[in-house]
């Protein structure tokens, strides 16, 4: 739902394209792909749920301009989760789908008693991939150009867009995750 993702922060927003692998050249991959648009180092969090049931997953920790596939293969899913927060400068990409998490790297099943579970409950915006087999999650600043196209993407190729914009807010400071990567 996008009006979940509208918890986001004053000076970053998020853009999400699908990118089909109709016309490329060469096998195609399918994968769940996140950049980070942005000037700053962010952490990033999936959801999903495939048929074991609910899961998250974290950290994947991407340095600024940066591209990561977190989740590779078909997409078996058609909604993915997303929480992602902002190293360097503070703010976060959250929303009201709450999922289980914590502050080191992990791979946690079930969405259910995330607190009594010894585990961190936090807000994940949810990705509406329209069932597509291949799917880049862009993370950008608000005040940059969400209509630009990724690196790699081709001019005239098929690429929805689907913009969300910030909300107002902000916390004082962010959490401080591990600088291991997935």
């Amino acid at each position: 739902m996008l009006a979940a993702a509208r918890l986001g922060f004053a000076r970053l927003g998020v853009a999400a394209l699908g990118l089909a692998a109709v016309g490329l050249a060469g096998p195609a991959h399918a994968d769940f792909r996140l950049c980070n648009n942005t000037a700053g180092r962010v952490g990033v969090a999936v959801g999903y749920k495939d048929g074991d049931g609910w899961a998250t997953e974290g950290w994947w920790n991407l340095p600024a301009r940066t591209c990561e596939t977190l989740l590779r293969g078909t997409l078996v899913a058609r909604y993915y989760y997303i929480y992602a927060v902002d190293y360097d400068r503070g703010g976060e990409w959250s929303g009201q789908a709450y999922m289980c998490t914590r502050d080191k790297e992990f791979t946690i099943r079930g969405t259910e008693d995330c607190l009594a579970r010894g585990y961190d409950r936090t807000g994940f915006f949810e990705v509406d991939t329209g069932e597509q087999q291949t799917w880049t999650v862009q993370l950008t600043d608000s005040n940059e150009q969400t209509s630009q196209r990724p690196a790699g993407s081709t001019p005239g190729s098929p690429t929805p867009f689907m913009t969300v914009p910030p909300a107002p807010g902000r916390p004082s400071a962010p959490p401080q995750f591990p600088g291991t990567s997935r």
